[in-house]
């Protein structure tokens, strides 16, 4: 198959260089600090995780220049690229972080980016590098980020996916790397070798969703794309051409592309105002929430206890099915893969925020028996309305000889067309930080982000973000 001749590199680099604060509409800016509110509260709530105190001490016996802090290690500083695989590990350590949208029926959801973070976490440590990073210049950094991988996600086959590529891993490193580029100023050829840098460091696989490695996937994306800006900075070299060609990022990692999408093009239609971006209410899987809303709507409606339960039945496509793999989660992060897990939550708990999602509770008997009595099955009718939409069903019998059914909303909460409040949103950031920060240094810090734009130096957010975990772990 000969491979279309394009110029979607040398796009992406005229955008990155051009885009002026001034361009972004107010809706992206508003939408923006909507995605760093949501963003620093589920990195704060990710500082609870084994995983990332791990990483964290890694960082410190490592040691190096004290670029950017160490977030949840107080006042301790690491390079630049070790303190982004810190946050950004933290940032996808609950798998709650936001999610981008599409409108394409033929996508399979998975293919779609965790866009915030990578871009988020590159602003972050490279404003402690770089010093007096204004507000206004960080809110730029982090949108042509978040453009800049949106589109490539949006664009590249569904292949990717399937083959088992994990899309926030990989694309997420051309995030990092387009909002380090921007704070620092690459232009031309040092910038075409940043996103050239940045694929070949672009990796995570879809094998280790369930793991300590599926959040460490997003921040190697952080790490790998501020290290590419960085050498880039000094000269380094790739293929400047990197996202086209026989051998290009498109073509080897997803098989290509869809030509429709090509002239769309960077920033003409910015991907946070539409189709948008979802934030989440629960910390697992996007596609897990409608099926999770769903129960929860059913076992409020009839009142449904844990002991009047026999059986629960839940059907949907193979685009819930095949990334929701766990069929009994044995821990917390199974469970976040696991519908059986996260219906039975709703049953026992009625809720499923991250204090739900811990092994204690996961492999309780309770859990564990319940679990066992869910059973999820395959609905060829259900696959054969596509994939545009997330769509399940769930039937409970009851031991007194009741079936209870229930379908998903489509209109799934926390997605455009559903949008959670800004209330929520704060109370989401606050019940995310509890542990981290007090009240008032959450207030501080919901301050900060929502006058952005008068911030004198974007290195203040994650000053004000800066604890001492030492103690617990």
């Amino acid at each position: 198959m000969t491979t279309p001749q394009t110029t979607i590199t040398s796009q992406a680099v005229s955008f990155v260089e051009d885009v002026r604060y001034d361009d972004l509409p107010a809706e992206a800016l508003r939408i923006g600090k909507r995605c760093m509110i949501d963003t620093l509260g589920v990195m704060l709530a990710g500082t609870s995780e084994h995983s990332v105190h791990i990483l964290v001490d890694e960082a410190i016996e490592q040691g190096g220049r004290p670029d950017a802090l160490l977030l949840s290690a107080g006042n301790k500083r690491a390079p630049a690229a070790i303190a982004a695989r810190v946050l950004g590990t933290a940032g996808h350590a609950h798998d709650w972080d936001d999610t981008q949208v599409s409108h394409d029926p033929a996508h399979v959801y998975g293919l779609l980016t965790h866009p915030s973070v990578p871009p988020l976490t590159a602003a972050l440590v490279m404003a402690q590098r770089l010093g007096n990073v204004d507000g206004r210049s960080f809110m730029l950094a982090f949108q042509t980020g978040f453009e800049v991988e949106s589109k490539i996600s949006e664009w590249m086959l569904p292949r990717h996916y399937r083959r088992g590529h994990h899309t926030s891993g990989t694309v997420g490193t051309f995030g990092s790397a387009a909002a380090a580029a921007k704070l620092l100023g690459l232009k031309g050829d040092q910038l075409a070798h940043a996103l050239g840098i940045a694929a070949s460091m672009a990796a995570g696989i879809r094998a280790s969703f369930g793991t300590m490695t599926k959040p460490l996937h997003v921040g190697r994306a952080a790490e790998n794309g501020v290290t590419a800006a960085l050498l880039a900075a000094r000269g380094f070299t790739a293929d400047p051409t990197v996202l086209d060609g026989q051998w290009g990022f498109f073509s080897v990692m997803g098989e290509g592309f869809d030509p429709s999408k090509i002239s769309q093009g960077f920033g003409r239609t910015l991907t946070i105002v539409d189709p948008g971006v979802s934030i989440k209410p629960f910390p697992s899987g996007i596609l897990t929430h409608q099926s999770m809303d769903a129960m929860l709507k059913l076992v409020l409606d009839h009142d449904l206890k844990p002991e009047q339960v026999e059986r629960i039945r839940f059907y949907a496509g193979k685009n819930i099915l095949e990334p929701i793999r766990y069929p009994l989660a044995v821990n917390h992060l199974q469970a976040k893969f696991s519908m059986p897990a996260l219906l039975c939550m709703m049953v026992l708990k009625r809720r499923a925020s991250h204090h739900e999602f811990m092994d204690v509770f996961v492999a309780s008997p309770a859990m564990q028996d319940m679990q066992k009595r869910t059973h999820v099955l395959g609905d060829p009718e259900i696959d054969a309305l596509g994939y545009d939409l997330i769509r399940s069903r769930i039937e409970v019998d009851t031991k007194d000889g009741r079936t209870l059914v229930q379908w998903a909303d489509e209109r799934y909460r926390g997605g455009p067309l559903n949008p959670i409040s800004d209330a929520d949103l704060e109370g989401k950031f606050r019940m995310c930080a509890e542990g981290a920060l007090d009240a008032a240094a959450q207030a501080k810090l919901l301050e900060a982000v929502n006058g952005l734009e008068t911030l004198a130096d974007g290195a203040r957010l994650a000053e004000l973000m800066a604890f001492d975990a030492s103690h617990t772990h």
